[in-house]
């Protein structure tokens, strides 16, 4: 990757400097909160105990009552079943270990003499499987996790992703803009899960159609590797101060899941939508984080703790800061989805339009137009539930 851009209009991707360390998935924050005493509290078991009995630890506030906690957990239960297949073998598939519930490849392969037009015709495939957006990139063993993390042992354990498979499939799924509203909720968590449970379909289908053409495919969600680079790498958006992947469809409001496959595939390139520069001038997603997490300055290679990857120059969270926020009250946080002046509906022209000039000299003008509409604010859950009905 590059070490930066020019100007505005470039793309924006992440400088990695001569320190760069690959990232060990055992240091990832919600497995240290397994592991590591000084994450690990009362409050975070009581999180994750949420996700089994949604009676447990419900309080009569609006959004955090049995009836949202019943939702989100519902949204994450199709995701759940394929994450709990194989527990017994040490295997957490699609959030430690890649899916291994494909069928093997076919015996002969379909001959791929145009890489373009295979393109073309998988990213159809992929549109009527529901992915809402898909780029391909080449595999990078930076963005590779350097050890997996055993649940069971807590401990590391090596990486066994082929180093053979030089293409990488990036698949994005939106997340519903209405529950986004309500954050912070326990209601609100049913968007985050009901992407990752549609994602798991998605992805299991295409990797399965890879393999019917007679080539390898190993479909991975936050398993395996960094989303977000890769992402960055196959066009699908850029960084935003908020540590997530900002799109041109959708703003922050995706979820991001990997194939890695030998299937022939031309590349796409990063895109530029001036986030950069727009975050620059924009702190909104800093300003609005309860446990002031998210980073105020410029980018930088300054980490906070051993959940932050070493040697890349960028805005970086503080995982600690953030997951103690999520235990606190007992349920997802995405303020900084929900605050982000990118989460719009860009099926509208008028956001198109707003799209459109906050990649230029116009960005502070947008920034000051969105908080004067306050597009950001909260919407009671109640009103979510009402707007339902």
């Amino acid at each position: 990757m590059s070490e930066g851009p020019g100007n505005d209009r470039e793309p924006i991707v992440l400088p990695v400097l001569p320190n760069f360390q690959r990232f060990s998935q055992r240091d990832d924050i919600f497995n240290r909160a397994n592991w590591d005493e000084t994450v690990r509290s009362e409050k975070s078991e009581r999180f994750f105990r949420s996700y089994g009995d949604p009676s447990g630890d419900v309080r009569p506030v609006d959004g955090f009552t049995q009836r949202d906690y019943a939702l989100r957990n519902a949204a994450w239960h199709v995701s759940d079943i394929f994450t709990g297949l194989k527990e017994d073998e040490d295997r957490r598939e699609g959030f430690l270990d890649t899916f291994t519930l494909q069928e093997p490849p076919a015996d002969a392969k379909v001959a791929v003499d145009d890489t373009a037009a295979t393109t073309r015709e998988f990213k159809r495939v992929a549109a009527l499987f529901g992915a809402d957006l898909i780029g391909v990139t080449d595999y990078d063993e930076r963005w590779v996790y350097s050890h997996r993390y055993s649940r069971k042992q807590g401990t590391a354990k090596p990486a066994d992703l082929p180093t053979d498979l030089p293409n990488v499939i990036v698949i994005a799924k939106k997340m519903d803009q209405s529950l986004i509203a309500t954050v912070p909720s326990a209601l609100s968590g049913a968007a985050t899960g009901l992407g990752y449970s549609q994602d798991a379909a998605v992805l299991l289908a295409l990797a399965q159609y890879i393999q019917n053409l007679g080539y390898r495919a190993v479909p991975s969600q936050n398993d395996t590797a960094l989303s977000i680079p890769y992402a960055i790498k196959a066009g699908l958006g850029e960084y935003a101060r908020n540590g997530l992947l900002i799109t041109k469809e959708f703003g922050p409001r995706v979820r991001i899941s990997k194939i890695f496959t030998d299937l022939p595939l031309d590349h796409d390139s990063p895109r530029s939508l001036g986030v950069q520069a727009f975050c620059n001038g924009c702190r909104k997603c800093a300003d609005a984080c309860p446990p002031k997490a998210i980073a105020f300055g410029s980018p930088s290679s300054e980490v906070h703790n051993q959940s932050n990857i070493q040697g890349v120059v960028k805005w970086t969270t503080d995982a600690e800061r953030c997951f103690g926020f999520w235990a606190n009250q007992n349920a997802e946080c995405s303020i900084c989805i929900r605050g982000c002046p990118y989460n719009r509906d860009f099926t509208k022209v008028g956001n198109r339009v707003w799209l459109r000039l906050a990649s230029t000299q116009l960005r502070r003008l947008m920034l000051a137009i969105n908080n004067w509409l306050g597009a950001d604010k909260r919407k009671a859950p109640s009103w979510w539930w009402s707007k339902s009905s």
